[in-house]
């Protein structure tokens, strides 16, 4: 565990591997862990840095809602890249952190050299579908904040979007809700106002400007997001959409040998052309 400071916040970072870097980021309610596998999968050829946003795992949770929204969230992301020691990386992102990671390639484009989406969306086109679901995280951040995580927890796991992973390994789901029930309410409640589909921008009009490869992967079994998926497919000018088969949400987690040669494959691909394009400028 790595807790750096940044402008007054500490965000703690998983460092793993060697070579080319990758970051990493969870989903709401998730931490650095639920990216072992993953980092162990990739370590002989990228270096992986699995970052905890603000509010979730040793993170710092503040109590001022300002620090979750998700520009200042994006900020804070890319100064702890450059902590730690790299000005550019490919972003990994699921769900909410496929949206961090999407954010991250509209506004701080200096930082990005590849783009993998998991389980992710640009947000939410219709404003009054964006009001809807502000009023809606509203209401559940005051519940996880009046009944307390655990509560939440088992909540936030009976929705169908979870339904898939009762397929788990018994010590696989237990490990899910270890660190589901680590978080801080106050982190929680504040990431639902600051980062939630309702709260942030939506970026359907921005898509055509991400101009690096991207790569966005679904389960074959989450079909609201393999739709989705394929929808920004068609928006963003370098990309390939993959369906990962016998996967929900969390594909990395239900189908986590398929999803990292999947990933590896991409990375590869995206470093081998970089070196190539270096070596022709240098002759």
């Amino acid at each position: 565990m790595s807790r750096v400071e940044l402008d007054g916040l500490a965000l703690n970072v998983e460092r793993a591997g060697e070579g080319p870097p990758l970051v990493l980021l969870h989903g709401f309610t998730g931490d650095a862990g639920g990216w072992s596998a993953l980092a162990a999968q990739l370590a002989p050829e990228f270096t992986t840095l699995a970052m905890e946003i603000v509010g979730h795992g040793a993170s710092d949770a503040p109590a001022a809602p300002e620090r979750y929204r998700m520009r200042r969230a994006v900020d804070d992301l890319v100064a702890l890249l450059r902590a730690c020691g790299h000005e550019r990386a490919a972003w990994l992102g699921y769900s909410m952190g496929g949206r961090v990671a999407l954010q991250v390639a509209v506004h701080r484009s200096e930082a990005v050299s590849a783009l993998v989406l998991e389980g992710a969306s640009p947000g939410l086109a219709d404003a009054a579908e964006r009001a809807r679901r502000v009023a809606s995280d509203e209401a559940l951040a005051q519940r996880i904040e009046r009944d307390g995580v655990p509560a939440f927890v088992d909540e936030w796991e009976a929705q169908p979007l979870f339904a898939t992973q009762a397929a788990l390994p018994t010590a696989t789901r237990a490990a899910i809700r270890a660190g589901r029930l680590a978080n801080r309410a106050t982190g929680l409640a504040n990431s639902l106002r600051g980062m939630g589909a309702g709260a942030q921008e939506p970026l359907h009009g921005r898509l055509g400007a991400v101009r690096v490869p991207a790569l966005l992967l679904a389960g074959a079994l989450d079909a609201r997001y393999t739709a989705i998926a394929r929808e920004m497919a068609q928006a963003l000018p370098d990309a390939t959409m993959q369906v990962i088969e016998g996967a929900g949400h969390a594909a990395h987690v239900e189908r986590p040998r398929e999803f990292g040669e999947r990933v590896l494959a991409f990375l590869r691909q995206v470093y081998g052309a970089h070196r190539a394009a270096r070596a022709s400028a240098e002759r």
